[in-house]
């Protein structure tokens, strides 16, 4: 039996598989963000993920017990794996070096490939952070697009941020892990939300949530975009997945880009200093 509903597809790099337009990113479902429900209510969760079609799934093992939870999830409904495209992480002991280096530089980018085929880069990216832009010299959008290799684009809403739904720190739960990221702290906080009000401002306009207009804008940039936004909850799943109905119009995609080129972003992302370097040439 497959979903009863069917998204929006896009394929995963020049000749990958086709994947859910929107994916979805399951750190925030074990704890990463705070409490979580309970296993019953999280396989609850991922029913109604496979039901409306939202079936790329993003997990590691770094994620709590995130593939404990899909082991589960997939024993008790072996006629839906098919279904599910799932992406994890992995590494080969000792093959990391010492830098911790993760993503790719526009440098490191071509030599990987010509070890192997890439299908697709996960990165940050959400109108808050454009490093792949260029933004940090890396330029690695325009060198993922000559290659052929699809953007994953994770906390596409900056870590839940640009839905508008925090306004303080203190709206954190005391072990989430925003509060320890520089962006969400202080002055730092009260600044970023700047461009956040902008979004809620054009969302009510649009009739669509601040967060459905984010989405919408990045599935906009082009068809080598596939977001992959993370919730705990599932009246946030289906909101995110609603966004692959929302069209904009060229006027609206300037507006939005006027704001994000004009936001000043303060604080750093997280754990991602070492994001781009380039790693040794093979």
């Amino acid at each position: 039996m497959s979903p009863p509903v069917k998204l929006h597809t896009r394929r995963l790099g020049k000749d990958g598989p086709e994947v859910s337009a929107i994916g979805l990113g399951l750190m925030g479902l074990s704890g990463i963000y705070g409490s979580v429900g309970s296993q019953e209510e999280r396989l609850k969760f991922l029913d109604r993920a496979w039901e409306i079609g939202a079936t790329n799934w993003d997990s590691s093992d770094m994620y709590g017990d995130s593939e404990d939870l899909l082991g589960k999830w997939f024993a008790l409904h072996p006629e839906r794996r098919k279904d599910i495209f799932l992406a994890s992480k992995f590494a080969i002991k000792g093959s990391v070096g010492p830098d911790g280096t993760f993503s790719m530089s526009i440098n490191s980018s071509p030599g990987a490939y010509k070890v192997h085929p890439v299908h697709a880069v996960q990165v940050e990216y959400n109108p808050w952070t454009l490093d792949i832009e260029g933004h940090s010299g890396t330029f690695l959008l325009q060198t993922a697009r000559e290659l052929g290799v699809a953007i994953v684009a994770y906390s596409p809403l900056g870590r839940g941020m640009l839905t508008g739904q925090y306004k303080s720190v203190d709206n954190f739960d005391p072990d989430d892990y925003r509060r320890v990221v520089p962006r969400y702290q202080g002055e730092n906080f009260t600044n970023n939300l700047e461009l956040v009000d902008k979004f809620q401002e054009m969302a009510a306009q649009k009739g669509c949530t601040a967060g459905q207009l984010t989405l919408a804008w990045l599935l906009s940039l082009g068809d080598d975009i596939i977001p992959i936004p993370g919730t705990k909850k599932i009246d946030y799943l289906e909101e995110n997945t609603g966004a692959v109905d929302i069209q904009l119009t060229d006027e609206e995609r300037k507006q939005l880009r006027d704001l994000v080129d004009a936001a000043d972003v303060r604080g750093d992302r997280g754990a991602a200093d070492r994001a781009f370097a380039d790693t040794p040439e093979l």
